[in-house]
């Protein structure tokens, strides 16, 4: 009962109206000693902690730093309702409790709340949201395991890992085409997040990891349960997409698909459960694809989605929203379609007419978007397709500003003091033609300029694409 009693104190709900703090140190606890019930910290075969990784996790500073990450990254409250603005008192009011809970192992994660995304395709992509307390326990954690993973990592995997992004990747399978390997075997992994095997995935951690409270936490992460509709359900598999120890326990589990494609001294690029394998014949590929499906499906015990995972040449495929092409130089990087177009459909999105923002709104939104796309999509040819997009994307602008207008005067007004002389701004407000067929037209090409729009601060995607390409 009092261990009980205890768990249920240290999964007390947050309290409201208290003033913040600058730092979130837990007084007193600067080198917490271990309060175990096990004798000289022994474990179940007698060893001793002898990494004490527990203590390292809970180290001060190692929590304020947690503390700062999952601050910054904001994000949506828990299924506890705490927002990350009110994590601070909570911390302070509790942190000494929570810390002694973590290590006498009596602590008992919440279940993640539930989020669906829907996918470009139609799908729906099933998130789960930890309470930011779990955050920062789960952030702690993957701040002392990824530098010892890191040293374990293939070369060839690039998500979620420092210093490695999905440009590097691209990069490399450039190379690789260059070098006249021209056939992708592109696997697609079926819901990985939602169907990592538990005891599989434990077996791994347990090679490196050798304190079995560390152990025992990340597993009571995994079988923490999932609040949908306000009912929660056990998990049994799967690896929330959402915690912040998750990118890290999926990269672990799937390096043991990069170690035995290295084994087999083939060439291939991961970002998380993204893999393309490049090989130089069909023959080859067909070959690749049966057996590494066969590898990933009985040894990973995962599902290879067989609808989704191809076999073709690579300007055919998609990777990481990018694909290939042939040109004179060689081989040159494209944006795929599909992308293009999602991307095509957000600006559409924030420059409807029916959009009720304001023009400062309007060109902070555009420009926030702009720029994120640019500098992800950069590292591709597409200075036809962005002019086209510009072209396009300053003509619905326009169509803004001719529908925010609205009233005849205030035509007429607008573009007196864009320059255009009285009796013609009489004759263009007077117009009887569609917003969108206006909005092409000399009425507002001569007045909203591309110099007039830059200076209301709508910025060109041309201009960006130039700066980081």
């Amino acid at each position: 009962m009092k261990g009980t009693k205890k768990c249920a104190e240290s999964r007390q709900l947050h309290k409201e109206g208290y003033s913040q703090e600058i730092r979130v140190e837990l007084r007193d606890n600067a080198k917490a000693p271990s309060v175990s019930s096990m004798p000289e910290r022994k474990r179940n075969d007698g060893s001793e902690y002898a990494s004490e990784l527990l203590e390292k996790i809970l180290d001060r500073d190692n929590m304020n730093l947690a503390y700062k990450r999952v601050k910054a990254n904001k994000g949506s409250h828990g299924v506890d309702g705490m927002a990350v603005n009110e994590l601070l008192q909570y911390l302070k009011q509790n942190g000494q409790q929570l810390m002694q809970s973590l290590l006498e192992g009596t602590y008992t994660p919440r279940p993640v709340r539930r989020v669906e995304i829907p996918k470009p395709d139609g799908g729906i992509r099933l998130l789960g949201i930890p309470t930011v307390v779990d955050r920062v326990i789960q952030q702690a954690i993957a701040q002392k395991l990824t530098p010892i993973y890191e040293k374990q990592f293939s070369n060839n995997s690039y998500g979620f890992r420092p210093g490695r992004n999905a440009k590097q990747a691209v990069l490399k399978c450039k190379e690789y085409i260059e070098e006249g390997y021209t056939w992708v075997v592109d696997i697609d992994l079926a819901k990985y997040f939602d169907t990592v095997n538990h005891d599989k995935l434990m077996r791994l951690l347990s090679k490196t990891i050798k304190d079995g409270r560390v152990l025992s936490l990340i597993r009571k992460y995994l079988q923490s349960g999932v609040m949908i509709n306000g009912v929660v359900q056990e998990t049994e598999q799967g690896c929330p997409q959402g915690g912040n120890l998750s990118p890290l326990l999926s990269n672990i589990m799937l390096n043991e698909l990069d170690k035995e494609l290295e084994k087999r001294g083939l060439k291939f690029c991961r970002y998380a459960d993204d893999a393309n394998i490049y090989v130089k014949s069909r023959k080859s590929a067909d070959r690749v694809m049966a057996s590494i499906t066969r590898f990933i499906e009985e040894e990973l015990r995962l599902k290879v989605n067989k609808t989704k995972s191809a076999v073709d040449r690579p300007w055919k495929l998609k990777f990481l929203g990018l694909s290939f092409y042939h040109k004179k130089s060689g081989i040159g990087i494209r944006v795929h379609e599909k992308p293009a177009k999602k991307f095509k459909q957000k600006l559409k999105k924030l420059t409807g007419r029916s959009n009720a923002m304001s023009i400062q709104e309007r060109a902070d939104k555009l420009r926030m978007s702009i720029i994120g796309w640019v500098n992800y999509f950069g590292i591709a040819d597409m200075k036809k397709l962005v002019g086209t997009l510009d072209e396009w994307l300053r003509r619905r602008i326009r169509m803004c500003f001719w529908k925010q207008w609205k009233k005849l005067k205030t035509k007429h007004d607008n573009l007196v003091k864009l320059g255009l002389a009285d009796y013609k701004a009489w004759q263009f407000a007077n117009t009887r033609k569609s917003y969108w067929r206006t909005a092409n037209s000399p009425i507002l090409s001569r007045t909203l300029t591309n110099k007039q729009l830059k200076e209301f601060g709508f910025i060109s995607i041309s201009e960006r694409y130039s700066l980081v390409h």
